[in-house]
């Protein structure tokens, strides 16, 4: 593949390929020695309308085609979109080649060479998937990569596909497209900037391949203590998975994306892609020094995506005017606290993670096998009144698997697999609410991450084992009696509500969004019966 091109920069090392970013004015250095790029503003954020799957043979028993997010794409558009890349790539001075595979695990890890012709999207790559190593040549997948074009830049001429790509609110062809080919392990970003969809593409494409070897993908970050022990945290956006993972006793194995084998835990990545917006260095240090800390350009590692930056160079993380989506790519090894190898054992504890902002699901509570599979596929929080225009009550979001968008099979790929692991290994399911108590979200008040943070210790530790537990009937969820360091009156939430009969209410509310939600997403999918009898307001 454009074996006639003059100028193909293959594999260059990170201080060339920084040195390219500059040369082609791809980024500015800013005042501490990291990289700072701005994108247009279509391209600030992933675009999951023109992110598609080819509708292949090889695939179609496998996709959850129900799913919104698996939008699919015919054999023959997705060819002529890739050769119109190529034809772009051809025409291109420089094109950047990168060989890097995603996966701790050298025994399922995927190789993966992406073709582009931005060197900052070369760098990411580089940032955000793994060097080889001799011990991946015989991974499961080491003679079945997965190559993947990055055009973007460069726009998909909106003529040429005008009833065949997604049709703009104005009545436009879109220019962009995400394109994944699973049966040919081929991927196309066509038209979109934003650095994310490099990232989501191919991890989206991990979550599609590992349930098929008998591996299950999970969007979630990981720890583990001086001894071993192994925590997995599963939380949707706002409900608190990045701070409770940062543990500074815990050592982090990584913060998005993992794998669980035989083997136990496996990062996938070799870096992190942090939001910066209202960034704390206070609350968030590790994440500001492995961003902000000054170092020369060419061993710095972070890249800054669509942040405030003055013409001194200096950030103003606060200010949203761009996007309030501004990210940063930098290395693991800019953090302090990691487990270098980014592989574990099999997880002692599992802490799904929710911010319902009802008030009425408990600050801790057990899950029983069929029951965190149910948890699982629900993959519950609350969006809030006041931070979307026109939402006035707190809005139910279930997003299965706490990851909808990057998981493209059908749900008892992952669901199954989930309660199979928890029962071989023992392995205990916790739901932790960081949202609301003693009422919803403007009576209430949101629970305080002292309390929480001791929550999750106790989860780790097994102290809650030990004590007596009551069955919440109507939510399926066995709630402790005590917990050290904890009110006893906090733990169970009808207790901190003014008026018991208007809980009841609430919480019937919230289990009929439940049940409404299953029979939508899951009435004709292979869900365990015992599983399903676990969703509430069933």
């Amino acid at each position: 593949m454009l074996n006639g091109h003059p100028d193909i920069k293959r594999d260059l090392p990170r201080e060339e390929m920084t040195q390219e970013v500059l040369d082609n004015r791809e980024a500015f250095v800013a005042a501490n020695g990291c990289l700072a790029t701005w994108t247009r503003p279509e391209s600030t954020g992933r675009s999951p309308k023109d992110t598609v799957i080819v509708r292949s043979p090889e695939v179609e028993q496998i996709i959850d085609w129900d799913s919104p997010n698996n939008i699919p794409l015919d054999v023959a558009t997705f060819d002529e979109l890739w050769h119109d890349a190529v034809k772009v790539l051809e025409g291109n001075p420089k094109v950047y080649v990168t060989h890097r595979v995603v996966g701790a695990d050298p025994s399922y890890a995927l190789p993966v060479e992406t073709i582009t012709n931005c060197a900052t999207t070369a760098l990411f790559t580089m940032n955000m998937f793994r060097p080889p190593t001799p011990e991946a040549e015989k991974s499961i997948f080491a003679n079945r990569g997965f190559r993947l074009l990055a055009l973007p830049m460069d726009k998909v001429a909106r003529e040429k596909y005008i009833g065949r790509l997604r049709k703009l609110p104005g009545g436009e062809t879109s220019n962009m497209v995400i394109a994944m080919d699973f049966g040919r392990r081929l991927g196309l970003v066509f038209g979109s900037a934003y650095l994310g969809s490099v990232k989501k593409l191919i991890f989206t494409v991990m979550n599609y391949y590992l349930p098929l070897e008998d591996l299950l993908p999970l969007h979630c970050s990981a720890n583990e203590d001086a001894n071993g022990t192994l925590t997995l945290f599963l939380g949707l956006s706002g409900t608190g998975k990045t701070t409770l993972s940062a543990d500074p006793a815990r050592a982090l194995l990584g913060d998005d994306e993992h794998g669980w084998s035989d083997n136990g835990i496996a990062n996938f990545e070799f870096g992190c892609y942090a939001k910066l917006i209202d960034l704390n260095p206070e609350k968030e240090p590790e994440i500001y020094h492995a961003v902000f800390h000054k170092d020369d350009v060419m061993k710095h590692g972070a890249i800054v995506e669509n942040a405030m930056m003055y013409p001194d160079g200096k950030f103003d993380l606060f200010d949203d005017r761009l996007t309030p989506n501004s990210r940063a790519s930098y290395p693991l090894t800019s953090l302090h606290n990691i487990k270098n190898s980014s592989m574990g054992s099999h997880p002692d504890a599992i802490i799904f993670l929710t911010a319902d902002a009802n008030g009425v699901l408990p600050p801790i509570a057990l899950l029983g096998p069929e029951a965190a599979m149910l948890w699982f596929l629900m993959g519950y929080t609350s969006k809030l009144a006041g931070t979307e225009t026109g939402i006035v009550d707190p809005v139910s979001t279930f997003s299965r698997f706490f990851g909808q968008p990057f998981m493209p099979c059908l749900p008892h790929y992952y669901s199954d697999k989930l309660g199979e692991r928890m029962k071989r290994h023992g392995t205990r399911v916790y739901l932790i609410n960081t949202g609301w108590s003693g009422g919803p979200f403007g009576v209430g008040e949101r629970m305080d991450i002292t309390l929480t943070r001791l929550l999750v210790d106790a989860a780790i530790s097994g102290e809650l084992e030990k004590v007596e537990h009551h069955e919440d009937r109507l939510f399926h969820l066995k709630i402790p009696a005590t917990c050290p360091g904890v009110p006893a009156k906090l733990l169970d939430p009808k207790l901190t509500w003014a008026d018991p009969d208007t809980y009841d209410k609430r919480a019937k509310k919230l289990a009929g969004e439940f049940a409404a939600h299953f029979k939508k997403a899951y009435g004709d999918k292979k869900i365990d019966q015992r599983v399903k009898a676990k969703c509430p307001g069933l």
